[in-house]
């Protein structure tokens, strides 16, 4: 795209601080709401409910949910004939025994559920009161979806059943992520969630002090993955979530354990090695300590995605560069992979920045908001304008 029009688009959203000003506390309000509504996935209804509502609230038109338990909605543009899909995950992978209590300064919002995507969720809140505001008519209609299942053991299922029966055509996607502005990914890693789950046997070995149970079999089988050779190229990482086992005190051993972990690689080869090498190492574990360890795929989702020099991908650089945003390429696990697969052009891109903070609670920060929403607005107006020639 020339210089001159994404000068054009960005003059058409000067005032889209100002406007987003006057939304503000709707917007934040709207955050505070979705985090504290518990939506583990496969649970998702309330938040489904609320975002409806909140659809409803903007006059999107067909606010409805499919059989997966999406949340839909639609900004009509002129011509039905053309689409794109904004989408934020509508599930969290934080359960319900969380405090989902939020909190909001002046400068910041920290809770433990906000980093399950409630900022991009709020954005689809508000698109349409912003466009309304900007006074910005498209040519394509925006199907605004909170995505249920998107994360642990939904697998994008949500996503994947909305892209492989709609019936119109996909112009673009564009994925909407809380974190980090500037970030922004156009291809999909490699990954498979496994699950490691441990059950004890009958005849099991024993040591002086008792015999083995699930923490040290768990353990050894994480010492033993640590030990696997990683390569740096293709870009290869094993992610350990969360291991579970025990429940008090004065216990000798535990009968039951399960460690999650992640699989991660630019390459789907790759992924496959590894499986079939952890699933080696936990077959002699296994054996060596006669309990029975067995490790099972919950999710996966594939490499692909647009290349670097696509139309897409050069708009959201030149828009960055443009509003003096530094941006990073990095590579995606989040709902791209459905868009890969079906191939529809798609784009993830964040919105502000976010920091970890201890006992689980994440920190947004409110000000960087205006220029992440207005990077949003350009990038779809810069595509609602072109045309492409297939993923």
């Amino acid at each position: 795209m020339a210089n001159e029009e994404i000068t054009s688009i960005l003059k058409d959203l000067e005032k889209c601080n100002s406007a987003f000003t006057e939304l503000r506390e709707i917007f934040l309000a709207n955050v505070v709401m979705l985090s504290e509504i518990p939506a583990p996935t496969f649970e998702e209804r309330e938040r489904v409910n609320f975002l409806l509502d909140r659809f409803s609230d903007s006059n999107l038109i067909n606010t409805s949910t499919d059989e997966y338990g999406n949340a839909l909605g639609i900004i009509p543009g002129t011509d039905e004939t053309k689409n794109i899909v904004l989408t934020a995950g509508i599930d969290s992978s934080v359960d319900t025994r969380t405090d989902h209590s939020v909190s909001v300064s002046s400068q910041k919002i920290t809770g433990a559920a906000v980093r399950d995507n409630t900022i991009g969720l709020a954005a689809l809140t508000i698109l349409h009161n912003l466009l309304d505001k900007l006074d910005i008519k498209l040519k394509s209609n925006l199907i605004l979806m909170g995505a249920s299942q998107s994360v642990g053991n939904g697998s994008l299922g949500g996503l994947r059943f909305f892209l492989s029966n709609i019936k119109q055509p996909i112009k673009a996607g564009i994925c909407i992520e809380g974190k980090s502005l500037g970030e922004f990914s156009h291809r999909s890693i490699g990954m498979m969630k496994c699950e490691v789950i441990y059950n004890a046997q009958s005849n099991y070995k024993k040591k002086s002090s008792g015999r083995i149970g699930a923490i040290e079999t768990l353990s050894e089988i994480i010492s033993r993955m640590r030990e696997i050779p990683i390569p740096s190229k293709p870009s290869t990482s094993i992610c350990f979530s969360s291991i579970e086992s025990g429940s008090e005190y004065d216990t000798e051993t535990t009968d039951e354990g399960i460690l999650r972990f992640e699989l991660r690689s630019e390459s789907v080869d790759m992924v496959k090695t590894l499986k079939y090498e952890i699933q080696d190492l936990i077959a002699e574990v296994s054996s060596n300590y006669g309990v029975d360890v067995k490790m099972n795929v919950v999710g996966q989702r594939n490499q692909g995605g647009i290349p670097f020099t696509h139309p897409i991908t050069t708009i959201a650089r030149e828009i960055m560069e443009a509003m003096n945003i530094k941006y990073s390429v990095v590579p995606s696990t989040s709902g791209l992979s459905a868009f890969v697969d079906n191939n529809i052009p798609a784009i993830t891109v964040a919105l502000t920045n976010e920091t970890e903070k201890e006992r689980n609670l994440t920190e947004i920060e409110i000000e960087p908001l205006s220029d992440g929403l207005k990077l949003l607005l350009a990038l779809i107006l810069s595509i609602d304008r072109r045309e492409f020639d297939g993923p």
